[in-house]
């Protein structure tokens, strides 16, 4: 068979994508390490399904790059963009601005031309956004303030791409210039033009984008959405995205930069949805693509010969990089622990640096060994990500946690003395926020913990007396009061902590009753498990509350809509026990949730038809309005 054929070839893409990618999310390694994984499977050190042609591919799937910065620009509506300002402009310009500035001078210093030195400063201080907003919501710290910080970050990173770009390639050195280059470089027509005309060309490119997007796209979608053909709808849309690609190629700026400006205009649009869920496939394989590709052409034998320097740059890079987060998240008044998390979490080299790098090797920036050596090292820190993140939650933060603690405890402990409220609440944040003003409402005062240190500073403001400190630890617990308090309130964003306070204190603090928190029925199970009689799931009450209204909606009574979801609310509390004790064994916990569904189902129907039958017995106010109403209209 030939290996150059075309279906071979897409064959032997897709199915190392199929294999890797989900292997790599399994491990919680992150589609993008799925899919180098994939390309180095593929490429000259293992397999060598793919030679010389993975670099030529890249260049081709570059295009995925466009695509993801033109849903990149959907999301950023101008009113969000205002809302974030400072944090995006404050916390990610100081980041990419002083990174860029060190890295820089290292490069410089190490005697590279100051071209190349700016280009490899710029590319090395953007981090990865696929593997950062991954992991923060998978340990559930993405709505902390480190993880509101590094969105900020991300978010300008993700924009700087664009500048970044349109500016490379000004740095061009004539000795470097790579054949290739001017496949991707401007017509020749706008050279030939002079420096004036070329301003008024750019500027009129740009100007076309802008008053397109806002005045002449919307009618165009609006026509080709009455046809009511979703594959012309598709069509129009990459027509938009590669038609703006083309002409910001053709007047010599970057594909990138009109494809995001597009996005920003259209962000208000009303086909907004309908354009990301059309071009998502195409970015998510073509950019899968481009990172197979870049898989395939890391040079192994570059590393096997210099790993001493290769993984004397990562490590050292990784530190530079920390540093640098950790002065600017302290300028911005975050707490040491919160610090921590958003330094280690931004600390590795980002995928769009194998943009830039790829960029800056086709304009001929960066001599060809340099940019093997640096396509090697953003590789290896994505992949020490994980690792990093690991380090930091089971070794770090539990040092600085520590810490902490005991000055928190020297220093507060004369004020939870005074302090013997009935109420322990864990826990200040959407959850627990409205049940402490609950609480306060009726005069009842509790006394409030929380591990956010920056949530806990806002609190105060707001006149709330909260107090900063892991309420898993028993002194902890002791110094608020919990031997002389009646409950506490688990409401912890984090599920593990909950287990750790619900073990804490059953050994500790048996008389002290506890209402806990539950986010997943897995949660459920797992604090049935412990014993935990109070457990409240925190989305069945307003999702049944929902449903209610969309049945009266729907023309039910309110009556019997209310009367059904007390029916599905009972009746699935008592059947979780049930279903607890068969979680492990998938098969019986699948028959036996089918069973009490169906037998939920005929209770709730059986129920509705004795009511219907007396209907007398099912009059409420809301019924008795609706249909005073309906004999009105007739």
């Amino acid at each position: 068979m030939d290996n150059n054929a075309f279906l071979f070839q897409a064959m032997v893409y897709l199915a190392a994508s199929v294999i890797m990618v989900p292997l790599a999310k399994r491990l919680a390694l992150g589609s993008v390490l799925g899919y180098l994984l994939a390309g180095i499977l593929i490429g000259p050190a293992v397999l060598k399904f793919i030679g010389g042609e993975g670099e030529s591919l890249m260049h081709s799937a570059e295009f995925g790059v466009v695509m993801m910065l033109f849903l990149i620009g959907l999301e950023l509506e101008p009113a969000v963009l205002w809302r974030l300002r400072k944090a995006i402009l404050g916390m990610g310009g100081l980041q990419v601005l002083i990174t860029s500035v060190i890295i820089s001078g290292i490069a410089f210093y190490a005697g590279l031309p100051w071209q190349s030195s700016l280009a490899i400063g710029m590319a090395l201080a953007l981090s990865s956004t696929a593997l950062v907003l991954q992991t923060l919501a998978e340990k559930g710290i993405d709505k902390t303030t480190a993880g509101r910080s590094a969105f900020a970050v991300l978010l300008f990173q993700d924009i700087a791409v664009i500048p970044m770009l349109a500016f490379f390639p000004l740095l061009a050195i004539t000795g470097l210039a790579n054949p290739e280059a001017a496949s991707h470089s401007a017509g020749g027509w706008i050279e030939s033009q002079s420096a004036w005309m070329r301003t008024l060309i750019i500027t009129g490119a740009v100007a076309l984008i802008i008053v397109g997007g806002r005045y002449l796209v919307p009618p165009i979608f609006r026509l080709v959405a009455s046809t009511q053909l979703r594959e012309m709808f598709t069509a129009t849309a990459l027509l938009l995205v590669v038609g703006i690609a083309v002409l910001m190629s053709s007047v010599g700026l970057s594909p990138a930069l009109g494809t995001f400006l597009s996005g920003v205009v259209l962000a208000n649009s009303e086909y907004k949805h309908e354009l990301e869920s059309d071009i998502e496939p195409f970015k998510g394989l073509l950019l899968g693509l481009f990172f197979i590709a870049v898989g395939a052409s890391i040079n192994f034998e570059l590393i096997l010969e210099h790993p001493l320097l290769i993984f004397g740059l990562v490590l050292a890079l990784m530190f530079v990089k920390a540093v640098v987060l950790l002065i600017i998240g302290k300028a911005f008044e975050l707490r040491i622990d919160q610090n921590i998390i958003f330094s280690s979490s931004l600390s590795q080299v980002g995928e769009f640096a194998f943009v830039l790098l790829s960029f800056s090797l086709t304009e001929g920036i960066v001599a060809r060994s340099n940019v093997e050596i640096l396509m090697a090292v953003v590789a290896i820190s994505m992949s020490l990500t994980p690792i990093a993140f690991f380090l930091n939650e089971k070794i770090v933060l539990p040092f600085v946690d520590k810490r902490l603690s005991n000055n928190v405890k020297e220093q507060r402990e004369a004020d939870t003395v005074e302090e013997k409220n009935p109420v322990i609440i864990a826990g200040f944040g959407h959850f627990g926020n409205i049940i402490g003003r609950f609480l306060r409402a009726h005069g009842i005062k509790a006394t409030i913990l929380d591990i956010d240190s920056n949530r806990v500073d806002f609190l105060r403001k707001m006149g709330f007396k909260v107090y900063y400190g892991d309420a898993s630890r028993y002194d902890i617990l002791l110094a608020a009061g919990a031997a002389e308090a009646k409950m506490v309130i688990i409401a912890m964003d984090d599920a593990e902590k909950r287990l750790q306070m619900i073990e804490t204190i059953k050994k500790h603090f048996p008389d002290l009753q506890m209402l806990v928190r539950s986010s997943t029925r897995e949660d459920t199970y797992d604090q049935m498990n412990a014993g935990i009689l109070h457990i409240y799931r925190e989305t069945i009450d307003t999702s049944l509350r929902m449903g209610v209204d969309a049945l009266k909606i729907l023309g039910h009574r309110a009556y019997s809509a209310q009367r059904a979801a007390r029916t599905f609310f009972r009746y699935d509390e008592q059947k979780l026990k049930d279903l607890s004790k068969v979680r492990n064994n998938e098969k019986e916990y699948i028959n036996q949730a089918r069973e009490y569904i169906e037998e939920l189902e005929a209770i709730i129907q059986a129920d509705n038809q004795a009511l219907h039958l007396r209907k007398d017995l099912g009059w409420d106010e809301d019924s008795l309005i609706a249909d005073e109403k309906v004999k009105k209209d007739e």
